[in-house]
């Protein structure tokens, strides 16, 4: 198989000590001391090079070249020469690597990256250096402190397309399978001392690597640094540039040290069967041989069941041997810290586990419940220590990640203040404990746990030390205990709700978990399987806490309204109800660990998009902030600061090379996207850059980059995103009775806009006819506001005498615009009772003059929803003025400055004294026989 050279190229070069041989694929420590100065100036070479060519400085793009000491029994092309033996030791000892010239360097060696640097600031060092490539070198380079070489490369071609190389790697990896399974095998037998062994993890992994290798060269590499063979023999493995030829090389070498262990191990097995009872390792010493422990099932002429029993799990304390596997994880549960009742039961599962024999299947289900047990972080927990410029920095943090949601930073920094203060009051305590501890003798202990006992020293002063005792124990019962809350975000889906919990977690400094409960069906997901299922495991929470590996992360809950309901696998929702109780949770038990784990200091965050489906003792646990949709304002606060950044930044274009202007985003706004989120406003952001991008791209090939405009336009958006999808009003220019401009806010929300409210009149009988898709509550606002007009039409001036009908011999027909929208609610009540009032006295109102608020039968008008956005879009209409219901005068407070500014906004509470504002010429009647505002008394 024909291999591929690559050009010469000069790069520095690294003589490996002595009787080293790095190959591709392999990981060699190299040695740096005072006695390899042009290592040291070979690595700061390196570091230069890499700060100057590329952006982040990473040294393991610079490849150098690792060369090995030329040998006297091999030529220059890897063969053997048999008649220079008697020199080998004189000839190749007395080479110094950091000294070397060409002709002490072997001619071929591997183009290798440096991988990291070990041991920093101790004087002396070690480099880690990784065989890429084969390299012959051609010239070696000595006019510095550290030596160059020019080098050509050769690679492995990438697809096997011999048969009998296909033939020959098959070969190989059974035959290296077929050694890791020997190795691992020798190492359960009695044996000597340097006999090679292998634990059975790194068995697993061996295997798994070769099984799943697909070039023949890169495995024959590494199986050559893995067996046995001399100095020479790797060199002539470097020299085979040819695959076939490598892979044949390194068969011959795996046959033969296969054959030798099988012996070793015939000869080994035949001395042990000799003896009635195996003997331990430290037998000859001691001189006391401990009888064999027969596992259940076993006969008494088993070999290999000595203690500890098979796998390697036996107590053999040979340095070859692997550890023994269970005093690996009896330390793992003492670093772990268990609470008691844990420490209880794996301790009892301890002693059930040395047992059972590993061939049972009980023994892998109690060992992995007892690593489960040793991963559940019990008391590991995120160091809160708080600082003054703590909620500074949270602040700042929630700022920048998010435009607006005022409420939920708001209660976040109350939590950061509280802990804070909770932590200023702990540190007191602790000090006085401390203090008090030392004045009875009592040897210090964490004042973070609650085991302390006090113990006095002195025992002719009884009654002092139990004073100080009780002192003692009334300190540490003034010690602050921190209850996370659990908080519940609701609002429209593309609010922010899951990227805000993010960023509380980085504001709190925690770390932070996201559980998805959107089709959660089965109560086993939340508070895991019983121990006696097959499969069994953890429920989502305790598997977040192993992952996370602390014991106060932020969780968050995601759709937490879409839990399953009840079925027959349970209740999820019915489960969450002890995860999410500030009084339970502290004592949560999951069915798979079966021991109470403290949720207390995990700060929960669930998001929903609807309380509807949530169960009232669920939502009862919870503290719900309420997140609204975005206001246009905000949206484009949103894109100008985070969207077209990272639009620009994902479709490979500079900020010099596209300009979005606040128009145009506004226009994307308004006529493209009609949602409370921004998810919609991203995707259409998106588009108009890729178009952006084909036009740079287009302009940037044909070679006239000058003819690309980056501005865009408002002009240029039905281009790149069609025509427009939804249609703004604009207030009229002109007024004309019976047309009033009401104010609406959407229902998808974050949007709100003009509505014209338009009345005309006919010859008829009284009828009214309404049109324009209204609900059935904008129609009973028709009719509570004819009702009162009709009521009220002599004080108006509308008929001759009180009796008078208005409505005799006349019909009327309410309409409102954008007739296939639908459109309900009582907010237009007060814009159709002056519609009213308009077309019958013939007098128009302003055109920009809107109004909203809802209307009773004695002509009160009361608050309505949605203030910030009708106000946001009567301001984009062109809107001057506006009429809003007396009641929602604190509503106007948290509007933008740019909305106060923009419109002149007049608060009303009575139907006349909003006749007033619109007609102030007008003779109405007075406020003391029709007062303005009507009593409650």
């Amino acid at each position: 198989m024909a291999h591929i050279r690559a050009p010469t190229v000069t790069i520095p070069l690294l003589p490996l000590p002595k009787q080293t041989v790095l190959l591709p694929g392999v990981v060699q420590r190299v040695a740096v001391s005072s006695t390899r100065p042009d290592i040291a100036s070979l690595l700061a070479a390196v570091y230069a090079k890499a700060a100057s060519q590329t952006p982040n400085g990473r040294i393991d793009t610079i490849p150098i070249a690792c060369v090995p000491l030329a040998s006297p029994l091999i030529g220059p092309e890897g063969h053997l020469l048999i008649e220079n033996g008697d020199d080998r030791t004189e000839t190749t000892d007395d080479v110094d690597p950091a000294k070397a010239t060409k002709a002490d360097l072997f001619p071929y060696g591997v183009a290798a990256k440096i991988t990291g640097v070990e041991g920093r600031g101790t004087g002396e060092f070690t480099l880690l250096v990784e065989g890429v490539t084969r390299i012959h070198v051609e010239k070696v380079i000595s006019d510095k402190a550290y030596l160059e070489a020019k080098v050509s490369s050769y690679a492995d071609p990438a697809l096997i397309t011999d048969a009998a190389l296909e033939e020959l790697f098959m070969s190989l990896k059974l035959l290296s399978r077929q050694f890791v399974t020997i190795l691992r095998l020798s190492s359960l037998l009695p044996q000597s001392s340097g006999t090679p062994g292998l634990s059975p993890l790194l068995a697993r992994r061996l295997d798994f690597y070769i099984a799943k290798q697909k070039y023949p060269g890169a495995l024959a590499d590494f199986m050559a640094n893995i067996v046995e063979s001399s100095y020479e023999e790797k060199l002539e493995i470097l020299t085979l540039i040819d695959v076939k030829e490598r892979v044949a090389k390194v068969i011959e070498l795996l046959d033969r040290q296969i054959t030798n262990i099988k012996n070793s191990m015939r000869i080994t097995t035949i001395t042990a069967t000799t003896l009635p009872f195996p003997m331990e390792p430290d037998a000859a010493k001691t001189g006391k041989i401990k009888p064999p422990v027969k596992a259940p099932g076993q006969g008494a002429g088993m070999p290999f069941s000595s203690q500890g029993g098979f796998m390697g799990r036996g107590g053999n304390a040979d340095e070859d041997q692997e550890p023994n596997e269970i005093e690996e994880l009896q330390k793992r549960l003492v670093a772990a810290r268990l609470s008691p009742e844990a420490a209880k039961i794996a301790d009892r599962e301890i002693k059930r586990l040395k047992k059972i024999h590993p061939a049972q299947a009980e023994y892998a289900v109690t060992r992995t419940y007892l690593e489960t047990l040793a991963e559940i972080p019990w008391t590991t927990t995120t160091d809160d220590r708080l600082g003054p410029d703590t909620l500074n920095r949270a602040r700042k943090q929630l700022d920048g990640d998010h435009y607006g949601l005022d409420k939920v930073k708001k209660r976040l920094l109350e939590y950061l203040a509280v802990l804070r203060l909770k932590q200023a009051i702990n540190d007191d305590v602790d000090s006085q404990i401390k203090q008090l501890e030392q004045e009875l003798g009592v040897a210090s202990e964490s004042s973070k746990e609650d085991a302390a006992q006090s113990t006095p020293i002195d025992l002719g002063v009884d009654e002092k030390v139990k004073a100080g005792g009780a002192k003692l124990e009334a300190l540490k019962s003034r010690r602050m205990v921190d209850k996370s809350p659990i908080l519940l975000l609701v609002g429209p889906p593309g609010v922010g709700k899951t990227s805000l919990a993010r960023s509380v977690a980085t504001a709190l400094g925690r770390k932070f978990h996201r559980i998805s409960l959107g089709g959660v069906r089965d109560e086993a997901e939340i508070r895991g399987h019983r121990r006696t299922y097959v499969a069994a495991m953890p429920g989502l929470i305790v598997q977040g806490l192993k992952k996370v590996g602390v014991a106060n992360p932020v969780f968050l809950l995601d759709e937490i309204d879409k839990v399953g309901g009840s079925s027959i696998h349970g209740d999820p929702s019915a489960a969450m109800l002890e995860v999410l109780d500030p009084e339970q949770n502290h004592n949560f038990t999951d069915h798979y660990v079966n021991v109470p784990i403290d949720l207390s200091k995990v700060l929960f965050i669930a998001t929903a998009n609807s309380l509807d489906t949530i169960p009232a003792p669920l939502l009862d646990r919870m503290e719900t902030i309420y997140i609204p949709g975005y206001t246009t304002l905000e949206k484009r606060h949103i894109a100008m600061q985070h969207l077209v950044p990272k639009q620009l930044r994902v479709n490979g274009l500079d900020k010099s090379q596209v300009s979005f202007t606040p128009e145009v985003v506004s226009r994307i706004i308004e006529s493209y996207t009609r949602e409370a989120g921004v998810r919609n406003l991203e995707r259409e952001i998106s588009s108009v850059a890729r178009g952006k991008a084909v036009e740079f791209a287009d302009a940037k090939d044909s070679g006239h980059p000058e003819n690309y405009n980056p501005q865009l336009t408002v002009d240029d958006l039905e281009k790149f995103l069609g025509i427009e999808k939804f249609e703004e009003e604009i207030a009229e220019k002109t007024s004309r009775p019976g047309i009033v401009t009401g104010l609406v806010a959407y229902s998808s929300g974050g949007n709100g806009s003009i509505l014209f409210i338009e009345v005309a009149d006919m010859p008829g009988n009284g009828s009214v006819q309404l049109t324009g898709k209204l609900g059935d509550v904008l129609k009973e606002s028709v009719e509570v506001a004819l009702t009162w007009v009709k009521a009220h039409a002599y004080e108006l001036g509308l008929t001759q005498s009180p009796s008078e009908n208005i409505m005799k011999d006349r019909s009327i027909h309410v309409h409102c615009p954008s007739g296939a929208v639908p459109k309900d609610g009582p907010s237009s009540g007060i814009s159709q009772a002056i519609a009213l009032i308009s077309l019958f006295s013939g007098k128009a109102v302003p055109p920009t003059m809107a109004m909203t608020g809802e209307i009773s039968l004695r002509g009160r008008i009361t608050a309505v929803g949605g203030i910030k956005e009708k106000l946001i879009g009567a301001l984009r209409a062109g809107v001057k003025t506006v009429l809003l219901p007396a009641q929602n005068r604190k509503d106007a407070k948290d509007l933008p400055q740019e909305v106060k500014d923009g419109l002149e906004i007049i608060h009303v509470s009575h139907i006349w004294e909003a006749i007033r504002y619109v007609w102030p010429d007008g003779q109405w009647p007075s406020e003391h026989d029709y007062p303005s505002i009507e009593s409650r008394l």
